[in-house]
């Protein structure tokens, strides 16, 4: 650890601060990227009808 850094807080303090700004705005995109792939997702395929009669049996005996 570098003693020199932790004795002058003046120098921490603005670099903590354009930390997060930019740590902000990574995850603002990186939200923003998100949203536009779950947006170009594909609709799911419609659920199978449960009355619907081909293939609601199995034969099993055969």
């Amino acid at each position: 650890m570098n003693i020199a850094s932790v004795a002058v807080t003046s120098q921490v303090q603005p670099q903590d601060a354009v930390s997060l700004v930019m740590l902000r705005k990574q995850l603002d995109q990186q939200q923003a990227n998100a949203a536009q792939l779950l947006a170009a997702l594909p609709p799911p395929a419609p659920a199978p009808d449960p009355t619907a009669t081909v293939g609601g049996r199995i034969d099993t005996y055969a």
